[in-house]
């Protein structure tokens, strides 16, 4: 039986840029690129999926769990709309420089060094938020059924990861590392990538149905990332749990 999903090698990689978390012109200057998209497509799908009211704060007391949460770029927005927030990621100096962002600016977000399956808490959570971290992980079997142990019934999990295409191979791998250098090459690997039916059919064995999936590209001219229906490269799905 598999007890641990922490890839040591992955960690050490991202621990080694994690002073990079905050800088928009640094290492995970995609990821700011990226981030609002993000945001817009969960707060949406959060309140649409438990009715709440648009409000100023729409996630009120929308407790969420944010998974390989990293310096907290995705942690912090979702705080600031109102949610009560948890990110736990493997990498201690990922959780030092989240800790010490959100206390300088004065945001209450728990954060822990952790993984899912090693997570100990009495809580389960309304909104879990998988992103960018499944072709990470050292077993994803085993990590998407921690995941969804520590999911309320009807709660919703939101995975966003990279499709197993040739063409997310062109542009993930040899574009955006070789080409483009928009990450350090080695960022990837292809072979951990995941289809979405693979995904679907993992998740369904753990509770999980399929609500939706859609695709993420990046429009090269405008600078911008929107939501389409291409999956052949990144993609994000939203599941309910039974």
């Amino acid at each position: 039986m598999k007890n641990n999903t922490i890839n040591k090698k992955e960690i050490e990689k991202f621990s080694k840029i994690a002073e990079e978390w905050w800088n928009p012109e640094g290492k995970f200057k995609p990821l700011h690129k990226f981030n609002p998209i993000r945001i817009s497509y969960i707060k949406e799908n959060i309140v649409k999926t438990f009715k709440l009211a648009d409000k100023k704060n729409p996630l009120e007391d929308v407790k969420i769990l944010d998974i390989g949460c990293g310096g907290g770029l995705l942690s912090e927005p979702m705080h600031k709309l109102g949610a009560k927030v948890t990110g736990i990621d493997a990498s201690e100096k990922n959780i030092k420089i989240a800790k010490l962002h959100s206390t300088k600016n004065n945001l209450k977000i728990n954060y822990f060094c952790s993984s899912p399956e090693n997570f100990k808490t009495k809580d389960k959570f309304d909104v879990i938020l998988n992103m960018e971290i499944v072709e990470h992980v050292e077993d994803v079997d085993f990590f998407l059924k921690s995941c969804s142990n520590l999911l309320k019934k009807d709660g919703i999990m939101f995975v966003a990861t990279l499709n197993k295409t040739l063409k997310s191979y062109i542009f993930a791998i040899i574009g955006a590392e070789y080409i483009l250098k928009w990450l350090p090459i080695g960022t990837h690997e292809w072979e951990k990538f995941l289809k979405p039916e693979d995904l679907i059919s993992i998740l369904k064995k753990n509770n999980l149905r399929l609500d939706r999936v859609d695709g993420m590209n990046f429009n090269l001219i405008k600078d911008e990332w929107s939501v389409t229906n291409d999956k052949s490269v990144n993609y994000i799905g939203k599941f309910i749990k039974n």
